[in-house]
């Protein structure tokens, strides 16, 4: 009976012990998930301390502002609630400017993508002086907006300009160009294009030469033709690129302001005003901060919705190796 008493202490001994072992170690790991969580955290502080106070606070800001009516001048100012909005939705000029905001950014979208792509292939040669080709291409992008809207303004002069001399050399009319309302969106669109086209060739060439050669010869012996290997190796392949620079684009054409501002200031008759530039012109030109900040979050609501559809259709067309 003792023996069977003493094997009943030894045993609860045990567990015992292995209870407050088990304790320990659970002290132990919360105490190193803890330390973990305050090590994150430390890493994480020197980046999200200028994002929350230049992005996230001004971005809440901003919206509580567009519940206002202040005039950017007076210190009061009063909560209207959502007028601001209403005024923004039920405008003409609103979806006229909605309009011209589709038309650019799809007329700038396609041929920057279309042409960056067709120089990459067209510049993905091992010949002599490719290099000085490429940084002739690329230069564009390194050069502020305001130096090439000025440049292609006197291009698109209607009296003097060179565009109209080209065409007077070619027996043709003389055109209006950023005078006209039919054609002061193309010239926008013509000056975007070709500061745009050489980064986007620079992308797509580094695409390009990471694309397996193995997988060419193993075509070229099937005996597949150029557009063939174009189609159902290249394409895919580097379609990752092409999703970042469809994403990069589209949101590039819903911020473009300087060449507007340079080349037409929005006009003629509002046909190149977008939406940023009717956010610039209720700020800065009108004093209505509490329109412009309605604009203001619209434009990001409508970034974020562009690029959520995208990354939802890009699960049909984006391969990832």
């Amino acid at each position: 009976m003792e023996i069977r008493e003493r094997e009943v202490c030894h045993e609860k001994k045990t567990v015992s012990s292995k209870r407050s072992k088990n304790n320990v170690l659970s002290l132990v790991k919360t105490k190193f998930k803890k330390s973990q969580g305050i090590a994150a955290l430390l890493f994480i502080l020197p980046g999200f301390i200028p994002l929350a106070a230049f992005w996230i606070w001004p971005m809440l800001y901003s919206t509580y502002l567009s519940f206002t009516d202040w005039d950017f001048m007076s210190p009061e100012y009063k909560i209207v609630g959502l007028k601001n909005y209403t005024a923004l939705f039920s405008s003409k000029d609103f979806y006229k400017v909605l309009g011209n905001t589709a038309y650019f950014t799809v007329g700038t979208l396609i041929p920057t993508i279309v042409g960056g792509f067709l120089l990459a292939m067209l510049l993905n040669k091992k010949l002599k002086g490719m290099g000085i080709f490429r940084t002739i291409i690329f230069s564009p992008w390194v050069t502020p907006t305001v130096a090439v809207s000025i440049v292609w303004s006197w291009i698109f002069e209607p009296r003097v300009g060179l565009a109209n001399y080209i065409l007077k050399i070619m027996h043709l009319p003389k055109l209006q160009w950023a005078e006209s309302p039919s054609l002061a969106m193309v010239v926008i669109i013509v000056v975007t294009v070709w500061k745009g086209i050489g980064w986007t060739m620079v992308f797509y060439l580094e695409a390009i030469q990471k694309v397996p050669k193995e997988l060419y010869e193993a075509s070229y012996i099937d005996g597949a033709s150029r557009w063939q290997k174009i189609k159902s190796i290249t394409m895919p392949l580097i379609s990752p690129t092409t999703f970042f620079l469809i994403i990069i684009n589209v949101i590039n054409s819903l911020q473009a302001y300087d060449q507007i501002q340079v080349i037409t200031q929005g006009g003629p008759a509002g046909s190149t005003r977008t939406i940023l530039y009717m956010y610039y012109q209720a700020a800065f030109e009108s004093y209505n901060m509490g329109q412009a900040t309605a604009v203001a979050t619209f434009l990001v609501i409508l970034t974020a919705i562009l690029s959520l559809i995208q990354f939802i259709a890009s699960k049909k067309w984006v391969y990832y190796q």
